[in-house]
């Protein structure tokens, strides 16, 4: 949930209001392709009504199980992943389970909680670039020279990542996010959590994925009415905001098919623009930076 999804409201250029009524509390396990799934949604729901809202993620990974050999789970994983990119559009390489499988997940989620430290724009920033790693790349997040690297790369600073990986006060935000998913009784994931800081009443949940839709009359329902969406940009300047995206966060974002979206993609790259990326299921886009 990276960018216009984050708590920095400089990166919403396209609708300003300063007090964001609506708390969104996002519960994720980083190794789960549904969460990563969860991508194109939130992505439209940050630029349409991002101005009414902030998101916190919560790391909420049943870590004691998979830090026991994973091994022994690989082909349940594959075969969850593999099924997972084929039904939700959203690619994900299960082969990492026999090649490269996550060896530590909970060294995983402290470098999600060092990261935030550096400000929650950088930690969306840097779990986005967590997934692709682990779903597109087929890396194993838990090598700290792979954690390391991808910090660098999100323009962490990191000599103070490095430090606080394995400081307390990762340790303790961490546990925040479980005593967090305890406490309001979070069983599937994702699930999102829309809260009213306005009124007093009870937050609105969403458990598992779904459509888009449903996130949306969730939000209306918090808010406690409808709202206009604020104006998209241009394709070329949500490419340039993200980076690197999916076809099928094109596809949900802007409202067009998988094929309406790859065409009009495809007109960026004639352009020198952006730069296709082959990944097992579909297709990802690179924002081309000096472009001519």
């Amino acid at each position: 949930m990276d960018n216009l999804a984050s708590n920095d409201n400089s990166q919403v250029d396209f609708c300003r209001i300063i007090d964001k009524p609506i708390e969104i509390y996002v519960f994720i396990d980083p190794l789960c392709p549904e969460c990563w799934s969860l991508e194109p949604y939130i992505k439209k729901l940050a630029m349409e009504y991002g101005c009414y809202f902030k998101i916190r993620p919560i790391v909420s990974s049943n870590l004691t199980n998979l830090n026991n050999k994973p091994s022994k789970k690989s082909k349940d994983l594959a075969s969850y992943w593999e099924k997972t990119a084929c039904r939700t559009g959203m690619s994900c390489d299960g082969d990492l389970w026999y090649e490269n499988p996550v060896s530590s997940p909970s060294i995983v989620a402290l470098a999600i909680k060092a990261a935030e430290l550096q400000g929650q724009r950088l930690g969306s920033k840097f779990l986005r670039k967590l997934q692709e790693y682990l779903f597109l790349d087929k890396k194993n997040i838990s090598n700290e020279n792979v954690l390391f690297e991808i910090a660098d790369k999100v323009n962490l600073d990191l000599d103070e990542f490095k430090k606080d990986i394995h400081s307390n006060t990762a340790k303790r935000a961490l546990k925040c996010d479980w005593n967090l998913t305890c406490e309001m009784d979070v069983e599937q994931l994702p699930t999102v959590v829309m809260f009213n800081r306005e009124h007093d009443a009870d937050g609105l949940r969403v458990s598992g994925l779904y459509n888009y839709n449903i996130y949306l009359r969730a939000l209306f329902e918090t808010l406690g009415k409808k709202v206009q969406p604020t104006r998209k940009p241009s394709l070329e300047d949500f490419l340039c905001h993200f980076e690197f995206v999916a076809t099928k966060e094109v596809a949900v974002v802007f409202d067009w098919s998988i094929e309406k979206a790859e065409k009009e993609l495809k007109k960026l790259v004639l352009k020198q623009k952006v730069k296709q990326v082959p990944v097992k299921y579909g297709m990802f886009w690179q924002y081309v930076n000096d472009a001519s």
